[in-house]
């Protein structure tokens, strides 16, 4: 049964939830908001509510994004979506081992930390089941935004499903 308390803290994925994805995006220029984001995030700021950012960004690590670049990228989200309360970014690749990357928990965990609240107190919004295994394996609260590329079987294992970023923001509120 899905749990339906009000959430301190919203920790969103960048590509795909907030963001169109473009796979390895080094261009500010081709940061396009996805439909009904501005107006979700928005809404939580109104409440009150911290807003944050979790993504895997594995270009860094494979020499496809220069550390430079994925900033200015992350800047331009920020334009278009207003600023958020923290940001952590994986930048390994997936062989690493690092403890950030998505599915494991250390990107929900360092942001529930940085915004001084409990990974028990936040919904992270994602559109694939590594968002939802990362929100799981820290404690949080996971709410799947299913898009083209959200798989099935990530659909029917997701704790909790919004047919938009609006919705699952109504849900994060609780």
């Amino acid at each position: 049964m899905p749990d339906y308390r009000r959430s301190l803290a919203v920790l969103f994925d960048r590509d795909g939830t907030l963001v169109r994805d473009v796979p390895y995006n080094a261009d500010p220029a081709l940061v396009t908001v996805m439909p009904g984001a501005r107006a979700a995030v928005d809404r939580l700021r109104r409440a009150g509510v911290p807003v944050g950012v979790v993504t895997n960004q594995s270009g860094v690590a494979r020499g496809l994004i220069a550390p430079g670049a994925l900033r200015r990228v992350n800047e331009r989200v920020e334009e278009l979506l207003g600023p958020f309360d923290v940001w952590a970014v994986c930048p390994h690749a997936e062989d690493d081992g690092c403890d950030c990357r998505k599915p494991r928990p250390g990107l929900v965990l360092r942001a529930a930390a940085a915004l001084g609240v409990r990974p028990g107190d936040c919904a992270v919004i994602g559109d694939i089941g590594r968002d939802m295994a990362a929100a799981r394996a820290a404690g949080a609260r996971g709410i799947l935004v299913p898009t083209p590329i959200t798989l099935p079987a990530e659909v029917a294992d997701a704790p909790e499903v919004a047919a938009t970023i609006g919705e699952a923001v109504e849900r994060a509120l609780g």
